[in-house]
Protein backbone atom coordinates (compact mmCIF):
# COMPACT_ATOMS: atom_id res chain seq x y z
CA UNK A 1 0.00 0.00 0.00
CA UNK A 2 0.79 3.54 -1.34
CA UNK A 3 0.02 6.14 2.12
CA UNK A 4 -0.01 9.91 0.87
CA UNK A 5 -0.04 12.74 3.63
CA UNK A 6 -0.77 16.55 2.95
CA UNK A 7 -0.02 19.27 5.04
CA UNK A 8 -0.26 23.27 4.59
CA UNK A 9 -3.72 24.12 3.31
CA UNK A 10 -5.40 26.93 5.71
CA UNK A 11 -6.85 30.29 5.65
CA UNK A 12 -5.82 32.83 3.18
CA UNK A 13 -7.09 36.43 1.58
CA UNK A 14 -7.32 36.52 -2.11
CA UNK A 15 -3.60 37.51 -3.44
CA UNK A 16 -2.07 35.75 -0.42
CA UNK A 17 0.33 32.72 -0.80
CA UNK A 18 0.49 28.84 0.42
CA UNK A 19 2.72 26.11 0.09
CA UNK A 20 1.23 22.25 -0.04
CA UNK A 21 3.20 19.47 0.88
CA UNK A 22 2.62 16.11 0.44
CA UNK A 23 4.96 13.39 1.97
CA UNK A 24 4.40 9.79 0.24
CA UNK A 25 5.24 6.50 2.03
CA UNK A 26 5.03 2.42 2.34
CA UNK A 27 5.28 0.64 -0.71
CA UNK A 28 5.93 3.83 -2.97
CA UNK A 29 7.63 3.74 -6.35
CA UNK A 30 9.71 6.95 -6.25
CA UNK A 31 9.58 6.46 -10.10
CA UNK A 32 5.41 7.50 -10.41
CA UNK A 33 3.97 10.48 -11.79
CA UNK A 34 2.53 12.79 -8.65
CA UNK A 35 0.08 14.98 -8.55
CA UNK A 36 -2.47 17.35 -6.89
CA UNK A 37 -6.22 17.48 -7.41
CA UNK A 38 -8.89 19.98 -6.05
CA UNK A 39 -12.79 19.60 -5.42
CA UNK A 40 -14.94 22.43 -4.53
CA UNK A 41 -18.09 21.41 -2.50
CA UNK A 42 -21.06 20.26 -5.56
CA UNK A 43 -18.03 19.97 -8.15
CA UNK A 44 -16.16 17.58 -9.19
CA UNK A 45 -12.26 16.35 -8.52
CA UNK A 46 -10.47 18.37 -10.86
CA UNK A 47 -6.72 18.28 -12.25
CA UNK A 48 -4.03 20.91 -10.92
CA UNK A 49 -1.06 20.14 -11.73
CA UNK A 50 1.09 16.75 -12.23
CA UNK A 51 4.89 16.28 -12.07
CA UNK A 52 7.02 13.24 -13.57
CA UNK A 53 10.04 12.23 -11.99
CA UNK A 54 12.47 13.88 -14.31
CA UNK A 55 10.10 17.45 -13.24
CA UNK A 56 8.20 17.45 -16.17
CA UNK A 57 5.08 19.31 -15.75
CA UNK A 58 1.43 20.04 -16.52
CA UNK A 59 -1.18 22.38 -15.09
CA UNK A 60 -4.49 22.85 -15.36
CA UNK A 61 -5.15 26.81 -17.38
CA UNK A 62 -6.66 27.94 -14.42
CA UNK A 63 -3.73 27.94 -12.20
CA UNK A 64 -1.02 28.84 -15.10
CA UNK A 65 1.64 31.36 -13.71
CA UNK A 66 0.48 31.22 -10.14
CA UNK A 67 0.63 27.33 -8.68
CA UNK A 68 3.89 25.76 -9.41
CA UNK A 69 4.08 22.02 -8.74
CA UNK A 70 8.01 20.39 -7.70
CA UNK A 71 9.00 17.76 -6.11
CA UNK A 72 12.32 15.79 -4.08
CA UNK A 73 12.18 12.36 -5.04
CA UNK A 74 14.93 12.16 -2.33
CA UNK A 75 12.17 12.48 -0.06
CA UNK A 76 9.21 10.90 -1.88
CA UNK A 77 7.46 14.71 -1.21
CA UNK A 78 5.50 16.69 -3.71
CA UNK A 79 5.10 20.44 -3.34
CA UNK A 80 2.52 22.86 -4.51
CA UNK A 81 3.22 26.61 -4.20
CA UNK A 82 -0.14 28.94 -5.04
CA UNK A 83 0.48 32.69 -5.12
CA UNK A 84 -2.37 35.15 -6.23
CA UNK A 85 -4.78 32.94 -4.72
CA UNK A 86 -8.13 33.65 -5.57
CA UNK A 87 -11.85 32.70 -3.78
CA UNK A 88 -12.31 30.41 -6.92
CA UNK A 89 -9.36 28.27 -5.51
CA UNK A 90 -11.08 27.32 -2.31
CA UNK A 91 -10.81 23.61 -2.32
CA UNK A 92 -9.98 20.59 -0.74
CA UNK A 93 -6.49 19.62 -1.97
CA UNK A 94 -5.58 16.28 -2.41
CA UNK A 95 -2.25 14.59 -3.48
CA UNK A 96 -2.32 11.77 -5.92
CA UNK A 97 -0.13 8.89 -7.64
CA UNK A 98 -1.27 6.13 -9.45
CA UNK A 99 1.11 2.86 -9.49
CA UNK A 100 0.05 -0.38 -10.43
CA UNK A 101 -3.10 0.50 -12.28
CA UNK A 102 -4.23 2.11 -8.67
CA UNK A 103 -5.12 5.63 -7.94
CA UNK A 104 -3.78 6.75 -4.35
CA UNK A 105 -5.27 9.47 -2.76
CA UNK A 106 -3.88 11.50 0.39
CA UNK A 107 -6.61 12.42 3.13
CA UNK A 108 -7.23 15.92 1.71
CA UNK A 109 -6.15 19.64 2.71
CA UNK A 110 -8.52 22.46 2.89
CA UNK A 111 -8.13 25.53 1.41
CA UNK A 112 -9.73 28.30 2.14
CA UNK A 113 -9.66 32.07 0.22
CA UNK A 114 -11.73 35.10 1.15
CA UNK A 115 -12.23 38.22 -0.76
Amino acid sequence: QVQLVEFGGGLVQAGGSLRLSCAASGRFFSMNVMGWYRQAPGNQRDLVATITYGGSTKYADSVKGRFTISRDNAKNTVYLQMLSLKPEDTAVYYCNTKQSNNDYWGQGTQVTVSS
